[in-house]
C-alpha cells in the first residue's frame, strides 16, 4: 500500500491535531498583540524586540535540559501541566491590566516563565507523534498537520489585527482559555506517548552527553540543523521588521495582520505541494532550492510600496519552508530513536529557536540604529550566504 494512503488512528491523531490547533489559535492572536502591546505602553520597538525574544531566548538556556527531562519524564503528563501553567502565566496579563497594575515587569517575566514551559512542552510533543501514528502513516500526518496549522495561520492572522482592535486584553484572554482546552485534549488521547521506555543515565547531564554524541554522528541532521540556526537569525529579526515595514506603509493593526495571512496562506500552499515532491526530489535538494527562494524574494520586502505587497512577498517567501520541513520532520523522526528523540530534538530546537530569540532580540535595536529597509537588504545578504554555504555543503547535497 502507497504510504501516503496510510491514515493515522484516527480518534488520538484527531484530538492531537485539535488540540494543537486551538492552542495555535490561541498563540496567533497573542504574538502580534504582545509587540503591539509593549509599543503602546513603552512607544519603543527596541522593548517589543527584547520582549519578543527574551521569551524564546529561554530555550538556548534551557533547551538541552528540558530535552532531557521529557525523555525521563511521562511526555503526555508533562504536556499537560505545561499547558496548565501557560493558561495561568498568560491569563496574568488581562487580569493584571483589570486592576491597573500591568507593567512591563511583568511581562518580561510572563515571557521567561512562558518560554520555559514552552520549551519543556515542545520537547515532549516532538516525541509524540511517531508513538500515536503508524511510521508509515508519518508524511501523511505531518502534511495533514502542516495544512491544517497553515490554514488556522491565515485565519489567525486575518482576525489577530481585529482581536487587538476588541480590547488590548483580548487576545491574552482566548490564549489563556485555549492552552486549557489544548489541555483537556491531551489528556483524552488513550495513545502512551513513549510506550518503550529505557533506564535514563544516573545524571541529567550524562543524558544530555548522550543526546550530543549521537547527534553529532549523523552528518545530515547536524549540518542541516546548524544551516536552520543560521537562517532562525533571519526569521527571528524578520517579524518583527515586517511588522515595521507594514506600519510605515501607514497599514493599520488589521492590514498588519492581512500581511501575515499571506504569509500563511504561502505555507497552506506548500504543505499541500509537500507530499508529491517530497516523493520526487531529495531532501538536500529541497534545503538547498528553499534557501536560494528566500534569500531571492527578501529584498523584496524592502522595495514594497504599498502593504497589500508586503502580503504578496510574504506569500511567495512562505511556500518553500512547509515542504522542505515536512520531509526533514520525517526524516528525523523515522531515523532518531525513541529514547532519545526529545534530546535530539530539543538540541536542535536549542540552536534554532536560541538563534531565532537572538535574531528578535537585536532586530528592534538594529532597527533603531540602522532603519527598517536598510536591516531587510542586510539580512538579504545573509540568506544569499546561507544559501551558498549550502549549495557547496556535500553533506546536504548528498540529503
Amino acid at each position: 500500500m502507497d504510504s501516503l494512503t496510510v491514515l493515522p488512528p484516527r480518534h488520538d491523531f484527531r484530538l492531537l491535531l485539535g488540540g494543537r490547533l486551538v492552542s495555535q489559535l490561541g498563540d496567533s492572536l497573542q504574538f502580534l498583540a504582545l509587540p503591539l502591546l509593549v509599543i503602546a505602553l513603552t512607544g519603543s520597538s527596541k522593548q517589543a524586540g527584547l520582549l519578543l525574544g527574551l521569551q524564546t531566548l529561554v530555550g538556548l538556556v534551557f533547551g538541552l535540559l528540558a530535552g532531557a527531562l521529557a525523555d525521563r519524564w511521562n511526555r503526555k503528563t508533562t504536556m499537560i501541566w505545561c499547558e496548565i501553567g501557560r493558561a495561568v502565566i498568560t491569563a496574568g496579563v488581562p487580569a493584571a491590566a483589570l486592576f491597573g497594575v500591568l507593567g512591563m515587569p511583568q511581562l518580561y517575566a510572563a515571557a521567561v516563565l512562558n518560554g520555559a514551559l514552552s520549551t519543556l512542552f515542545g520537547a515532549a510533543n516532538s516525541s509524540a507523534l511517531p508513538n500515536v501514528v503508524p511510521r508509515a502513516a508519518l508524511p501523511r500526518a505531518l502534511g495533514t498537520i502542516g495544512a491544517m496549522s497553515s490554514a488556522l495561520r491565515i485565519a489567525g492572522a486575518a482576525v489577530a489585527g481585529l482581536a487587538y482592535a476588541v480590547g488590548r486584553m483580548f487576545p491574552f484572554a482566548v490564549n489563556a482559555v485555549s492552552f486549557l482546552a489544548s489541555a483537556a485534549t491531551l489528556r483524552a488521547i488513550r495513545a502512551d506517548f513513549q510506550p518503550a521506555r529505557t533506564a535514563s543515565h544516573p545524571t541529567l547531564v550524562t543524558d544530555i552527553g548522550h543526546g550530543l554524541a549521537w547527534l553529532w554522528r549523523q552528518p545530515v541532521i547536524r549540518t542541516l540543523a546548524v544551516l536552520d540556526a543560521a537562517d532562525g537569525l533571519r526569521f527571528g529579526a524578520g517579524y518583527l521588521l515586517i511588522i515595521v515595514l507594514a506600519q510605515g506603509l501607514h497599514a493599520n493593526p488589521a492590514q498588519v495582520g492581512l500581511v501575515f495571512t499571506g504569509a500563511g496562506a504561502g505555507a497552506l500552499l506548500g504543505s499541500l505541494l509537500a507530499p508529491g515532491l517530497t516523493r520526487r526530489f531529495s531532501l538536500g535538494a529541497l534545503s538547498i532550492t528553499m534557501l536560494w527562494i528566500e534569500a531571492l524574494a527578501f529584498p523584496f520586502y524592502a522595495l514594497a510600496p504599498t502593504w497589500w505587497l508586503l502580503l504578496v512577498v510574504a506569500f511567495a517567501e512562505s511556500v518553500v519552508a512547509p515542504v522542505y520541513n515536512i520531509a526533514l520532520d520525517t526524516y528525523r523522526l523515522a531515523v532518531i530513536p525513541d529514547a532519545l528523540r526529545g534530546r535530539i530534538t530539543s538540541t536542535i530546537d536549542t540552536l534554532t529557536t536560541g538563534a531565532a530569540a537572538i535574531g528578535t532580540t537585536a532586530s528592534g535595536t538594529l532597527i533603531a540604529l540602522l532603519g527598517a529597509p536598510a536591516l531587510t537588504w542586510i539580512l538579504a545578504g545573509w540568506l544569499t550566504l546561507i544559501a551558498i554555504l549550502a549549495t557547496l555543503s556535500r553533506s546536504v547535497r548528498a540529503a
